[in-house]
């Protein structure tokens, strides 16, 4: 395409917006309201799947020793626990340590009596390169000599995967669907517009203009106004999502629950929606001129 020429189609693809008035106004307002459903819905999944990720990675089991294994004997033991297949980490934790953790939890008024006598044994902490493997590697674990017993919160932890999972399967179809949704509700709306000028283009292929000279004008004002569309909600989500890490962060104090970070989540996002308000945008004018391309 010669320089000239496409700098017509820039041109006339821009006027169109201004020619077309208060259709150009509804197009723009479709992306725009439908792009805000898209931004909150997809910061919401994003985070939710984000949640999801913090809780799966804080789950580990404690491998209790034998009592009466001999102090060379427990140090041998991170060796064996570290060689099995699928761990990703071992933490010695004695039974001082455990002890004292347990006063802090429970109370160290009701557990002073144990100070001199700890019947707790020296443990493990152990964690597996992928949490989903922590049930198959603790039966393993459990069947090494010299462990007693190990805890890593059975059919808690097996519900929690499941719900994870399909928390993941269902926000992504939700988020399919609205993308769809929204692709079908603003096509229609920019179709509306072409429509309205069919009889221009019927014109131009009656005096011998090509597809691709009628189609390129179209194809710029749809990709105008798709991004035209997306700059509210970019702003949205740049403000609200800022305001929402500086803000709701502090106010919450448990390890897990935490936003991504607004750099780089925010502009990452907002790009999507750019994205996703350009290609809606020329997808309508292209697919909604070609039906009146063949005269």
């Amino acid at each position: 395409m010669k320089f000239n020429t496409a700098k017509r189609h820039m041109r006339e693809g821009s006027k169109n917006i201004f020619r077309n008035g208060w259709m150009s106004v509804a197009s723009i307002g479709a992306v725009t309201v439908t792009l805000i459903l898209v931004g909150v819905f997809l910061a919401v999944v994003f985070n939710l799947n984000k949640f999801a990720s913090n809780v799966e990675s804080d789950v580990e089991m404690t491998v209790y020793l034998d009592p009466t294994l001999g102090q060379d004997q427990v140090q041998a033991m991170q060796g064996e626990l570290e060689s099995v297949d699928k761990v990703g980490s071992v933490t010695y934790s004695s039974k001082e340590e455990q002890l004292n953790q347990l006063m802090e939890d429970m109370g160290q008024t009701e557990w002073d009596l144990f100070e001199q006598d700890n019947p707790l044994s020296d443990a493990y902490v152990v964690k597996t390169s992928n949490p989903h493997d922590t049930a198959p590697v603790a039966e393993e674990i459990g069947k090494l000599d010299g462990v007693d017993n190990v805890n890593y919160g059975e059919g808690t932890v097996e519900n929690l995967f499941t719900v994870s999972k399909y928390a993941r399967i269902i926000g992504t179809i939700l988020i399919v669907g609205l993308v769809f949704t929204a692709i079908f509700l603003i096509s229609n709306t920019i179709k509306i517009t072409i429509i309205a000028r069919s009889r221009e283009i019927g014109i131009m292929k009656l005096v011998g203009a090509t597809n691709s000279f009628i189609r390129w004008p179209f194809f710029i004002e749809g990709l105008l106004l798709g991004v035209l569309g997306a700059i509210i909600p970019v702003a949205l989500v740049l403000g609200g999502y800022y305001y929402l890490s500086n803000n709701l962060t502090d106010n919450i104090s448990i390890g897990f629950v935490e936003i991504l970070p607004y750099a780089p989540f925010a502009f990452q996002l907002a790009g999507i929606l750019l994205a996703i308000g350009a290609v809606i945008g020329v997808w309508g004018s292209v697919m909604s001129v070609r039906k009146f391309l063949k005269v």
